[in-house]
Protein backbone atom coordinates (compact mmCIF):
# COMPACT_ATOMS: atom_id res chain seq x y z
CA UNK A 1 0.00 0.00 0.00
CA UNK A 2 1.37 3.27 -0.79
CA UNK A 3 0.12 6.48 0.92
CA UNK A 4 0.07 10.29 0.56
CA UNK A 5 -0.08 13.24 2.53
CA UNK A 6 -1.46 17.16 2.50
CA UNK A 7 -0.72 19.48 4.95
CA UNK A 8 -1.35 23.30 5.58
CA UNK A 9 -3.06 25.43 3.39
CA UNK A 10 -2.00 23.80 0.24
CA UNK A 11 -5.07 23.50 -2.09
CA UNK A 12 -4.67 20.02 -4.30
CA UNK A 13 -7.21 19.30 -7.33
CA UNK A 14 -8.26 15.98 -8.58
CA UNK A 15 -5.11 16.04 -10.85
CA UNK A 16 -2.16 17.19 -8.66
CA UNK A 17 -3.42 14.38 -6.05
CA UNK A 18 -3.29 11.83 -8.70
CA UNK A 19 0.51 13.16 -9.19
CA UNK A 20 0.74 12.57 -5.53
CA UNK A 21 -0.43 9.02 -5.67
CA UNK A 22 1.60 8.56 -8.26
CA UNK A 23 5.07 9.29 -6.77
CA UNK A 24 3.98 8.13 -2.86
CA UNK A 25 6.42 6.25 -0.81
CA UNK A 26 5.37 2.66 -0.32
CA UNK A 27 4.52 1.98 3.77
CA UNK A 28 7.02 0.14 5.27
CA UNK A 29 6.90 -1.58 8.41
CA UNK A 30 6.68 0.84 11.60
CA UNK A 31 5.40 3.78 9.54
CA UNK A 32 2.45 5.71 10.68
CA UNK A 33 -0.22 5.73 8.72
CA UNK A 34 -0.75 9.31 7.30
CA UNK A 35 -3.92 11.17 5.83
CA UNK A 36 -5.50 14.36 3.93
CA UNK A 37 -5.34 16.96 6.43
CA UNK A 38 -7.23 20.36 6.70
CA UNK A 39 -5.49 23.87 7.01
CA UNK A 40 -5.45 26.23 9.58
CA UNK A 41 -8.49 29.01 10.61
CA UNK A 42 -7.25 31.03 8.23
CA UNK A 43 -6.35 28.81 5.14
CA UNK A 44 -9.73 26.88 4.83
CA UNK A 45 -8.74 23.81 2.43
CA UNK A 46 -11.37 22.47 0.51
CA UNK A 47 -9.86 18.96 0.39
CA UNK A 48 -11.15 17.05 -2.45
CA UNK A 49 -10.01 13.46 -2.87
CA UNK A 50 -8.87 12.19 -6.23
CA UNK A 51 -9.81 8.63 -5.92
CA UNK A 52 -11.95 7.80 -9.27
CA UNK A 53 -9.45 5.57 -10.76
CA UNK A 54 -8.52 3.74 -7.34
CA UNK A 55 -10.73 0.83 -6.39
CA UNK A 56 -12.33 1.16 -2.74
CA UNK A 57 -11.73 -0.91 -0.40
CA UNK A 58 -12.57 0.92 3.16
CA UNK A 59 -14.45 3.52 4.18
CA UNK A 60 -15.39 4.64 7.42
CA UNK A 61 -17.90 7.52 9.21
CA UNK A 62 -17.86 8.52 13.09
CA UNK A 63 -21.55 9.24 14.49
CA UNK A 64 -22.85 9.11 18.23
CA UNK A 65 -26.39 7.80 16.73
CA UNK A 66 -26.45 7.21 12.70
CA UNK A 67 -30.34 8.08 12.27
CA UNK A 68 -29.19 11.09 14.54
CA UNK A 69 -26.06 12.43 12.57
CA UNK A 70 -25.70 15.49 10.72
CA UNK A 71 -21.79 15.66 10.37
CA UNK A 72 -19.46 13.33 9.23
CA UNK A 73 -16.21 13.62 11.54
CA UNK A 74 -13.86 11.56 9.53
CA UNK A 75 -14.26 9.77 6.13
CA UNK A 76 -11.37 7.35 5.32
CA UNK A 77 -11.02 6.23 1.79
CA UNK A 78 -8.26 3.40 1.33
CA UNK A 79 -7.36 1.96 -1.94
CA UNK A 80 -4.58 -0.80 -3.09
CA UNK A 81 -2.28 2.25 -3.73
CA UNK A 82 -3.46 4.98 -2.04
CA UNK A 83 -5.15 6.24 1.01
CA UNK A 84 -6.90 9.06 1.91
CA UNK A 85 -8.37 10.68 5.51
CA UNK A 86 -10.20 13.66 5.39
CA UNK A 87 -11.46 15.51 8.22
CA UNK A 88 -14.81 17.46 7.54
CA UNK A 89 -15.18 19.33 10.26
CA UNK A 90 -13.77 19.82 13.98
CA UNK A 91 -14.12 21.09 17.25
CA UNK A 92 -11.61 22.79 19.68
CA UNK A 93 -10.75 21.20 23.10
CA UNK A 94 -12.10 24.78 24.45
CA UNK A 95 -15.55 23.42 22.62
CA UNK A 96 -15.46 26.40 20.01
CA UNK A 97 -16.46 25.14 16.57
CA UNK A 98 -13.72 25.18 14.46
CA UNK A 99 -14.53 24.61 11.12
CA UNK A 100 -11.63 22.81 8.88
CA UNK A 101 -13.90 22.88 5.93
CA UNK A 102 -16.84 25.63 5.36
CA UNK A 103 -20.11 24.50 4.48
CA UNK A 104 -19.73 25.19 0.90
CA UNK A 105 -16.55 23.20 1.34
CA UNK A 106 -17.82 20.53 3.14
CA UNK A 107 -20.45 19.61 0.66
CA UNK A 108 -18.08 19.85 -2.01
CA UNK A 109 -16.25 17.19 -0.32
CA UNK A 110 -19.31 15.43 -0.34
CA UNK A 111 -19.84 15.87 -4.14
CA UNK A 112 -16.91 14.81 -4.78
CA UNK A 113 -17.24 11.39 -2.83
CA UNK A 114 -20.68 11.00 -3.84
CA UNK A 115 -20.04 9.36 -7.05
CA UNK A 116 -17.46 7.34 -6.00
CA UNK A 117 -20.13 5.58 -3.25
CA UNK A 118 -22.81 5.24 -6.19
CA UNK A 119 -20.41 3.51 -8.32
CA UNK A 120 -21.34 0.03 -7.91
CA UNK A 121 -17.80 -1.12 -9.70
CA UNK A 122 -15.73 0.59 -7.11
CA UNK A 123 -16.31 -2.01 -4.63
CA UNK A 124 -16.07 -1.66 -1.09
CA UNK A 125 -14.84 -3.05 2.27
CA UNK A 126 -15.73 -2.20 5.30
CA UNK A 127 -15.79 -3.76 9.06
CA UNK A 128 -19.49 -3.21 10.55
CA UNK A 129 -20.05 -1.56 7.58
CA UNK A 130 -24.18 -1.22 7.77
CA UNK A 131 -23.47 1.52 10.43
CA UNK A 132 -21.57 3.63 7.98
CA UNK A 133 -24.11 3.22 5.54
CA UNK A 134 -26.87 4.80 7.95
CA UNK A 135 -24.28 7.90 8.45
CA UNK A 136 -23.66 8.42 4.72
CA UNK A 137 -27.66 8.08 3.88
CA UNK A 138 -27.81 11.31 5.72
CA UNK A 139 -25.39 13.14 4.04
CA UNK A 140 -28.11 11.39 0.50
CA UNK A 141 -25.22 9.59 -0.30
CA UNK A 142 -26.49 5.78 -1.04
CA UNK A 143 -23.70 3.16 -1.26
CA UNK A 144 -23.36 0.97 -3.91
CA UNK A 145 -21.08 -1.96 -4.62
CA UNK A 146 -20.76 -2.48 -0.43
CA UNK A 147 -19.10 -6.08 -1.30
CA UNK A 148 -17.32 -7.17 2.10
CA UNK A 149 -17.63 -7.09 5.55
CA UNK A 150 -14.92 -8.16 8.03
CA UNK A 151 -17.26 -8.64 10.48
CA UNK A 152 -19.22 -10.86 8.56
CA UNK A 153 -16.34 -13.21 7.18
CA UNK A 154 -14.91 -13.47 10.94
CA UNK A 155 -18.89 -14.78 12.01
CA UNK A 156 -19.33 -17.05 9.20
CA UNK A 157 -16.18 -18.85 9.95
CA UNK A 158 -16.41 -19.60 13.35
CA UNK A 159 -20.15 -18.20 14.75
CA UNK A 160 -19.42 -19.74 18.02
CA UNK A 161 -16.55 -16.88 19.11
CA UNK A 162 -18.29 -14.29 20.72
CA UNK A 163 -16.04 -11.53 19.69
CA UNK A 164 -16.10 -10.43 16.26
CA UNK A 165 -14.99 -6.25 16.57
CA UNK A 166 -11.76 -5.20 14.55
CA UNK A 167 -9.85 -4.93 17.75
CA UNK A 168 -10.35 -8.59 18.63
CA UNK A 169 -9.65 -9.77 14.89
CA UNK A 170 -6.89 -7.63 14.80
CA UNK A 171 -5.52 -9.34 17.60
CA UNK A 172 -6.31 -12.82 16.61
CA UNK A 173 -5.80 -12.92 12.38
CA UNK A 174 -2.80 -10.57 12.47
CA UNK A 175 -1.35 -10.23 16.24
CA UNK A 176 -1.71 -6.42 16.14
CA UNK A 177 -2.80 -4.49 18.65
CA UNK A 178 -4.56 -1.49 17.37
CA UNK A 179 -4.86 2.31 18.52
CA UNK A 180 -7.94 2.00 21.44
CA UNK A 181 -10.38 4.81 21.23
CA UNK A 182 -9.76 5.48 25.00
CA UNK A 183 -6.50 6.31 24.07
CA UNK A 184 -7.06 9.00 21.47
CA UNK A 185 -10.30 10.16 23.25
CA UNK A 186 -9.65 9.97 27.06
CA UNK A 187 -12.30 7.28 29.27
CA UNK A 188 -15.25 8.24 31.68
CA UNK A 189 -15.69 11.77 32.73
CA UNK A 190 -12.47 13.06 30.86
CA UNK A 191 -13.77 11.50 27.39
CA UNK A 192 -13.95 14.20 24.71
CA UNK A 193 -15.74 14.07 21.70
CA UNK A 194 -13.96 12.63 18.12
CA UNK A 195 -14.15 15.54 16.58
CA UNK A 196 -12.38 17.22 19.44
CA UNK A 197 -9.05 14.90 19.32
CA UNK A 198 -6.29 16.57 18.19
CA UNK A 199 -6.09 16.16 13.71
CA UNK A 200 -2.68 14.02 13.85
CA UNK A 201 -3.92 11.75 16.79
CA UNK A 202 -7.64 11.31 15.16
CA UNK A 203 -5.66 10.72 11.65
CA UNK A 204 -3.45 8.26 13.10
CA UNK A 205 -6.72 6.59 14.67
CA UNK A 206 -9.05 6.72 12.01
CA UNK A 207 -6.23 5.76 9.05
CA UNK A 208 -5.44 2.31 11.46
CA UNK A 209 -9.09 1.65 11.27
CA UNK A 210 -9.03 1.72 7.28
CA UNK A 211 -5.68 -0.19 7.05
CA UNK A 212 -6.69 -2.89 9.66
CA UNK A 213 -9.68 -3.56 7.61
CA UNK A 214 -8.47 -4.52 4.43
CA UNK A 215 -5.49 -6.38 6.07
CA UNK A 216 -8.46 -8.22 7.50
CA UNK A 217 -10.09 -9.03 4.36
CA UNK A 218 -7.16 -9.82 2.65
CA UNK A 219 -6.56 -12.75 5.27
CA UNK A 220 -9.95 -13.94 6.30
CA UNK A 221 -11.27 -14.09 2.44
CA UNK A 222 -8.99 -17.23 1.81
CA UNK A 223 -10.35 -18.91 4.67
CA UNK A 224 -13.77 -18.39 3.07
CA UNK A 225 -12.85 -19.56 -0.45
CA UNK A 226 -10.88 -22.87 1.20
CA UNK A 227 -14.38 -23.97 2.79
CA UNK A 228 -16.80 -23.36 -0.74
CA UNK A 229 -20.28 -23.72 1.89
CA UNK A 230 -19.16 -20.93 4.23
CA UNK A 231 -18.14 -19.18 1.24
CA UNK A 232 -21.81 -19.46 -0.56
CA UNK A 233 -23.08 -18.21 3.17
CA UNK A 234 -21.43 -15.36 3.10
CA UNK A 235 -22.10 -14.28 -0.35
CA UNK A 236 -25.28 -15.75 -0.86
CA UNK A 237 -27.12 -15.13 2.24
CA UNK A 238 -25.04 -12.57 4.83
CA UNK A 239 -23.65 -9.33 2.20
CA UNK A 240 -27.12 -9.26 0.28
CA UNK A 241 -28.77 -8.66 3.75
CA UNK A 242 -26.80 -5.57 4.99
CA UNK A 243 -28.58 -3.23 2.84
CA UNK A 244 -31.69 -4.58 3.01
CA UNK A 245 -31.56 -4.63 7.11
CA UNK A 246 -30.30 -1.29 6.68
CA UNK A 247 -33.48 0.09 4.98
CA UNK A 248 -35.57 -1.44 7.72
CA UNK A 249 -33.36 0.22 10.19
CA UNK A 250 -33.61 3.33 8.59
CA UNK A 251 -37.56 2.95 7.65
CA UNK A 252 -38.15 2.34 11.83
CA UNK A 253 -41.48 1.69 13.11
CA UNK A 254 -44.49 4.19 13.88
CA UNK A 255 -45.84 3.66 17.65
CA UNK A 256 -48.53 5.40 19.58
CA UNK A 257 -46.54 6.98 22.42
CA UNK A 258 -49.80 7.79 23.80
CA UNK A 259 -51.17 4.39 24.08
CA UNK A 260 -47.96 3.28 25.57
CA UNK A 261 -48.41 6.41 27.93
CA UNK A 262 -51.98 4.97 28.74
CA UNK A 263 -50.86 1.63 29.69
CA UNK A 264 -47.91 2.49 31.45
CA UNK A 265 -50.29 4.59 34.00
CA UNK A 266 -52.73 0.88 34.05
CA UNK A 267 -49.73 -1.11 34.81
CA UNK A 268 -48.73 1.27 37.35
CA UNK A 269 -51.94 0.61 39.45
CA UNK A 270 -51.66 -2.85 39.08
CA UNK A 271 -48.05 -3.14 40.60
CA UNK A 272 -48.83 -0.83 43.18
CA UNK A 273 -52.32 -3.29 43.81
CA UNK A 274 -49.77 -6.71 43.68
CA UNK A 275 -47.27 -5.08 46.39
CA UNK A 276 -50.66 -4.33 48.49
CA UNK A 277 -51.67 -8.03 48.57
CA UNK A 278 -48.00 -8.68 48.46
CA UNK A 279 -47.67 -7.58 51.69
CA UNK A 280 -51.34 -8.62 52.83
CA UNK A 281 -50.17 -12.71 52.15
CA UNK A 282 -46.20 -11.84 54.14
CA UNK A 283 -48.09 -9.90 57.37
CA UNK A 284 -45.50 -7.41 56.70
CA UNK A 285 -44.03 -5.03 54.23
CA UNK A 286 -40.68 -5.46 51.95
CA UNK A 287 -39.34 -4.57 49.16
CA UNK A 288 -40.79 -6.89 46.46
CA UNK A 289 -37.79 -6.26 44.07
CA UNK A 290 -35.00 -7.20 47.02
CA UNK A 291 -34.04 -10.66 46.53
CA UNK A 292 -32.22 -11.13 49.78
CA UNK A 293 -35.63 -9.90 51.25
CA UNK A 294 -37.36 -11.90 49.76
CA UNK A 295 -35.27 -15.10 50.08
CA UNK A 296 -35.65 -14.38 53.95
CA UNK A 297 -39.28 -14.06 53.75
CA UNK A 298 -40.16 -16.88 51.43
CA UNK A 299 -37.51 -19.70 53.19
CA UNK A 300 -37.15 -18.52 56.44
CA UNK A 301 -40.84 -17.08 57.69
CA UNK A 302 -42.73 -19.13 55.22
CA UNK A 303 -40.54 -22.10 55.71
CA UNK A 304 -41.41 -22.62 51.70
CA UNK A 305 -38.83 -25.10 50.43
CA UNK A 306 -35.45 -24.38 48.25
CA UNK A 307 -35.94 -25.76 45.03
CA UNK A 308 -33.88 -24.10 42.49
CA UNK A 309 -29.91 -23.42 43.33
CA UNK A 310 -27.51 -20.44 42.42
CA UNK A 311 -24.31 -21.88 40.77
CA UNK A 312 -22.79 -21.16 44.50
CA UNK A 313 -25.69 -22.88 46.01
CA UNK A 314 -27.30 -20.55 47.79
CA UNK A 315 -31.18 -20.67 47.11
CA UNK A 316 -32.93 -18.33 44.02
CA UNK A 317 -35.36 -16.37 44.11
CA UNK A 318 -35.50 -16.19 40.35
CA UNK A 319 -38.53 -17.16 37.82
CA UNK A 320 -38.04 -20.39 38.07
CA UNK A 321 -37.77 -21.26 41.46
CA UNK A 322 -40.83 -19.08 41.73
CA UNK A 323 -42.91 -21.06 39.69
CA UNK A 324 -41.28 -24.59 41.27
CA UNK A 325 -43.04 -23.19 45.06
CA UNK A 326 -46.07 -21.02 43.57
CA UNK A 327 -48.52 -24.25 44.17
CA UNK A 328 -47.57 -24.07 47.57
CA UNK A 329 -48.19 -20.51 48.82
CA UNK A 330 -50.19 -17.57 47.31
CA UNK A 331 -47.47 -15.59 47.81
CA UNK A 332 -44.89 -16.66 44.81
CA UNK A 333 -47.54 -16.47 42.31
CA UNK A 334 -48.05 -12.80 42.98
CA UNK A 335 -44.67 -11.75 42.72
CA UNK A 336 -44.42 -13.59 39.70
CA UNK A 337 -47.19 -11.68 38.70
CA UNK A 338 -46.09 -8.20 40.24
CA UNK A 339 -42.21 -9.08 38.13
CA UNK A 340 -44.33 -9.66 34.96
CA UNK A 341 -45.77 -5.85 35.39
CA UNK A 342 -42.40 -4.26 35.88
CA UNK A 343 -40.88 -5.82 33.25
CA UNK A 344 -43.27 -5.04 30.70
CA UNK A 345 -43.47 -1.35 32.36
CA UNK A 346 -39.52 -0.88 32.29
CA UNK A 347 -38.61 -2.71 28.95
CA UNK A 348 -41.78 -1.66 26.78
CA UNK A 349 -44.28 1.12 28.02
CA UNK A 350 -41.99 3.38 29.88
CA UNK A 351 -39.03 2.70 27.22
CA UNK A 352 -40.48 2.66 23.56
CA UNK A 353 -41.36 6.62 23.77
CA UNK A 354 -38.42 7.69 24.85
CA UNK A 355 -36.83 6.04 22.01
CA UNK A 356 -38.91 7.92 19.23
CA UNK A 357 -36.80 9.79 16.75
CA UNK A 358 -37.83 13.33 16.68
CA UNK A 359 -36.60 13.78 13.20
CA UNK A 360 -38.63 10.48 11.87
CA UNK A 361 -41.03 10.02 14.40
CA UNK A 362 -39.93 5.94 14.17
CA UNK A 363 -38.46 3.91 16.68
CA UNK A 364 -35.51 2.46 14.92
CA UNK A 365 -33.97 -0.95 16.21
CA UNK A 366 -31.07 -2.36 15.10
CA UNK A 367 -30.53 -6.06 13.77
CA UNK A 368 -27.17 -7.71 14.62
CA UNK A 369 -26.16 -10.54 11.90
CA UNK A 370 -23.17 -11.54 14.12
CA UNK A 371 -25.20 -12.26 17.36
CA UNK A 372 -26.37 -15.63 17.30
CA UNK A 373 -24.13 -18.60 16.72
CA UNK A 374 -26.88 -20.32 14.75
CA UNK A 375 -26.54 -17.28 12.24
CA UNK A 376 -30.57 -16.09 13.56
CA UNK A 377 -30.89 -12.16 13.46
CA UNK A 378 -30.86 -10.79 17.03
CA UNK A 379 -32.44 -6.97 17.83
CA UNK A 380 -31.20 -3.98 20.46
CA UNK A 381 -32.14 -1.03 21.18
CA UNK A 382 -35.03 -1.92 21.25
CA UNK A 383 -35.11 -5.56 21.50
CA UNK A 384 -37.83 -5.68 18.66
CA UNK A 385 -38.31 -9.46 18.18
CA UNK A 386 -38.82 -10.04 21.68
CA UNK A 387 -42.33 -8.22 22.62
CA UNK A 388 -45.13 -10.65 24.20
CA UNK A 389 -47.74 -12.65 22.84
CA UNK A 390 -48.86 -14.99 24.34
CA UNK A 391 -50.47 -12.48 27.75
CA UNK A 392 -53.03 -10.34 27.02
CA UNK A 393 -50.93 -7.09 28.14
CA UNK A 394 -48.22 -8.48 25.29
CA UNK A 395 -50.78 -8.45 22.69
CA UNK A 396 -51.66 -4.81 24.25
CA UNK A 397 -47.68 -3.68 23.62
CA UNK A 398 -48.05 -4.66 20.20
CA UNK A 399 -51.23 -2.49 19.50
CA UNK A 400 -48.92 0.17 20.08
CA UNK A 401 -46.96 -0.37 16.83
CA UNK A 402 -49.25 1.11 14.36
CA UNK A 403 -49.21 1.78 10.74
CA UNK A 404 -49.57 5.49 9.51
CA UNK A 405 -52.87 6.62 7.83
CA UNK A 406 -53.88 4.67 4.45
CA UNK A 407 -51.08 2.03 5.12
CA UNK A 408 -51.70 -1.37 6.96
CA UNK A 409 -49.01 -3.81 9.05
CA UNK A 410 -49.39 -7.20 8.14
CA UNK A 411 -47.91 -10.26 10.09
CA UNK A 412 -46.28 -13.47 8.73
CA UNK A 413 -45.39 -16.32 9.90
CA UNK A 414 -44.42 -19.76 8.65
CA UNK A 415 -46.77 -22.89 10.09
CA UNK A 416 -45.00 -24.85 12.17
CA UNK A 417 -41.89 -24.45 10.31
CA UNK A 418 -39.71 -26.37 12.56
CA UNK A 419 -41.72 -29.58 12.01
CA UNK A 420 -41.60 -28.97 8.85
CA UNK A 421 -37.71 -29.08 8.80
CA UNK A 422 -37.61 -31.84 10.49
CA UNK A 423 -39.95 -34.02 8.35
CA UNK A 424 -37.47 -32.78 4.95
CA UNK A 425 -34.03 -33.70 7.00
CA UNK A 426 -35.43 -37.01 8.84
CA UNK A 427 -37.36 -37.85 5.50
CA UNK A 428 -39.04 -40.09 8.36
CA UNK A 429 -42.36 -41.36 6.79
CA UNK A 430 -44.63 -41.07 9.45
CA UNK A 431 -44.44 -37.42 9.73
CA UNK A 432 -43.62 -36.78 5.74
CA UNK A 433 -46.93 -38.53 5.76
CA UNK A 434 -48.71 -36.22 8.28
CA UNK A 435 -48.21 -32.95 6.52
CA UNK A 436 -48.83 -33.80 2.92
CA UNK A 437 -52.36 -35.04 4.08
CA UNK A 438 -52.97 -31.66 5.65
CA UNK A 439 -53.86 -32.98 8.53
CA UNK A 440 -53.07 -31.38 12.06
CA UNK A 441 -49.54 -32.24 12.98
CA UNK A 442 -50.34 -32.04 16.76
CA UNK A 443 -52.96 -33.94 16.47
CA UNK A 444 -51.62 -37.10 13.53
CA UNK A 445 -49.02 -37.02 16.42
CA UNK A 446 -50.86 -37.50 18.78
CA UNK A 447 -53.03 -40.47 17.00
CA UNK A 448 -49.88 -41.87 16.45
CA UNK A 449 -48.13 -41.85 19.84
CA UNK A 450 -51.74 -42.83 21.62
CA UNK A 451 -52.59 -45.53 18.90
CA UNK A 452 -55.86 -43.10 18.25
CA UNK A 453 -58.37 -42.33 15.56
CA UNK A 454 -57.91 -38.80 14.58
CA UNK A 455 -60.94 -37.81 15.55
CA UNK A 456 -60.60 -39.50 18.73
CA UNK A 457 -57.81 -37.59 20.35
CA UNK A 458 -58.42 -35.61 22.79
CA UNK A 459 -57.39 -31.67 23.65
CA UNK A 460 -54.80 -32.74 26.40
CA UNK A 461 -53.38 -35.56 24.43
CA UNK A 462 -53.01 -32.92 21.55
CA UNK A 463 -51.72 -30.51 23.90
CA UNK A 464 -49.04 -33.37 24.75
CA UNK A 465 -48.09 -34.24 21.30
CA UNK A 466 -47.35 -30.51 21.04
CA UNK A 467 -45.05 -30.15 24.28
CA UNK A 468 -43.75 -33.17 22.52
CA UNK A 469 -43.18 -32.47 18.77
CA UNK A 470 -41.46 -29.54 19.60
CA UNK A 471 -39.78 -30.44 23.37
CA UNK A 472 -37.96 -33.15 21.75
CA UNK A 473 -36.34 -31.66 18.40
CA UNK A 474 -34.70 -29.16 21.13
CA UNK A 475 -33.56 -31.63 23.79
CA UNK A 476 -36.24 -32.06 26.15
CA UNK A 477 -35.57 -34.76 28.40
CA UNK A 478 -38.16 -36.69 30.35
CA UNK A 479 -38.01 -34.33 33.64
CA UNK A 480 -38.67 -31.10 31.46
CA UNK A 481 -41.26 -32.70 29.71
CA UNK A 482 -42.85 -34.14 32.93
CA UNK A 483 -42.51 -30.55 34.33
CA UNK A 484 -44.41 -29.06 31.49
CA UNK A 485 -47.20 -31.46 30.98
CA UNK A 486 -47.38 -32.04 35.04
CA UNK A 487 -47.10 -35.54 34.81
CA UNK A 488 -44.82 -38.10 36.10
CA UNK A 489 -41.37 -38.42 35.08
CA UNK A 490 -42.21 -42.12 33.71
CA UNK A 491 -45.14 -41.07 32.24
CA UNK A 492 -42.80 -38.44 30.31
CA UNK A 493 -40.77 -41.43 29.07
CA UNK A 494 -43.10 -43.27 28.09
CA UNK A 495 -44.12 -40.71 26.13
CA UNK A 496 -40.36 -39.84 24.43
CA UNK A 497 -40.68 -43.43 23.95
CA UNK A 498 -43.94 -44.18 21.95
CA UNK A 499 -43.18 -40.95 19.63
CA UNK A 500 -39.85 -42.27 18.87
CA UNK A 501 -41.29 -45.86 17.97
CA UNK A 502 -43.81 -44.06 15.63
CA UNK A 503 -41.07 -41.97 13.96
CA UNK A 504 -38.05 -43.64 14.04
CA UNK A 505 -36.51 -41.91 11.58
CA UNK A 506 -36.61 -38.32 13.62
CA UNK A 507 -34.64 -40.52 16.29
CA UNK A 508 -32.14 -41.54 13.65
CA UNK A 509 -31.41 -38.62 12.08
CA UNK A 510 -30.96 -36.99 15.46
CA UNK A 511 -28.53 -39.88 16.46
CA UNK A 512 -26.51 -38.96 13.33
CA UNK A 513 -26.58 -35.69 13.86
CA UNK A 514 -25.28 -35.90 17.36
CA UNK A 515 -22.54 -38.03 15.88
CA UNK A 516 -21.35 -36.26 13.31
CA UNK A 517 -21.22 -33.18 15.35
CA UNK A 518 -19.08 -35.28 17.96
CA UNK A 519 -16.89 -36.70 15.01
CA UNK A 520 -16.38 -32.67 13.16
CA UNK A 521 -16.95 -30.70 16.73
CA UNK A 522 -19.59 -28.51 14.43
CA UNK A 523 -22.86 -28.81 12.94
CA UNK A 524 -24.15 -28.01 9.30
CA UNK A 525 -27.46 -26.20 8.52
CA UNK A 526 -28.90 -27.29 4.77
CA UNK A 527 -27.11 -24.14 3.80
CA UNK A 528 -23.73 -24.95 4.53
CA UNK A 529 -23.47 -22.83 7.94
CA UNK A 530 -21.39 -24.39 10.37
CA UNK A 531 -22.12 -23.73 14.17
CA UNK A 532 -19.03 -25.25 16.35
CA UNK A 533 -19.50 -26.62 19.57
CA UNK A 534 -16.29 -26.35 21.22
CA UNK A 535 -17.27 -28.22 23.97
CA UNK A 536 -18.72 -31.40 22.70
CA UNK A 537 -15.33 -33.07 22.26
CA UNK A 538 -14.74 -32.49 26.59
CA UNK A 539 -15.53 -35.64 28.66
CA UNK A 540 -16.97 -35.63 32.16
CA UNK A 541 -15.67 -37.86 34.64
CA UNK A 542 -18.71 -39.89 34.02
CA UNK A 543 -17.38 -40.57 30.50
CA UNK A 544 -20.06 -38.87 28.66
CA UNK A 545 -19.75 -36.13 26.59
CA UNK A 546 -19.92 -32.53 28.03
CA UNK A 547 -21.47 -30.26 25.94
CA UNK A 548 -23.14 -26.44 26.44
CA UNK A 549 -26.77 -26.18 27.85
CA UNK A 550 -27.72 -25.23 24.36
CA UNK A 551 -26.88 -28.91 22.89
CA UNK A 552 -28.33 -30.68 25.82
CA UNK A 553 -30.13 -34.10 24.93
CA UNK A 554 -26.53 -35.21 24.57
CA UNK A 555 -25.39 -32.99 22.31
CA UNK A 556 -28.03 -32.39 19.73
CA UNK A 557 -27.73 -29.17 17.16
CA UNK A 558 -28.49 -25.98 18.44
CA UNK A 559 -31.88 -24.39 18.33
CA UNK A 560 -32.97 -22.95 14.67
CA UNK A 561 -29.99 -24.94 13.29
CA UNK A 562 -31.41 -26.17 10.33
CA UNK A 563 -32.62 -22.51 9.46
CA UNK A 564 -30.33 -20.61 6.94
Amino acid sequence: MSYFHIIGGERHGFDSLRELMATATPLRPGDQLAGVAAGNDEERVAAQMALADVPLTRFLSEALVPYESDEVTRLIIDGHDAHAFARVAHLTVGGFRDWLLSDAATQETLAALAPLFADATKQKIGQHGKYDLHVLRRHGIEVAGYADDTMLESFVLNSGSSRHDMDSLAKRYLGYDTIKYEQVAGKGAKQILFSQVALDDATRYAAEDSDITLRLHRALLPKLEAAPSLLSVYRDIEMPLVPVLARVEANGVLVDAEELRRQTADLGRRMLAAQQKATELAGRSFNLDSPKQLGGLLLDELNLPALVKTPSGAASTNEEALEAIADQHELPRVILDYRGLAKLRSTYTDKLPEMVNPDTGRVHTSYHQAGAATGRLSSTDPNLQNIPIRTDDGRRIRKAFVAPPGRKLVACDYSQIELRIMAHLSQDPGLVRAFESGADIHKATAAEVFGRKLEEVTANERRAAKAINFGLMYGMSAFGLARQLGIARGEAQDYIALYFSRYPGVRDYMERTREQARERGYVETVFGRRPYLAAIRAVHQSGWPRCPRRVAYRCRPPPNTPSP
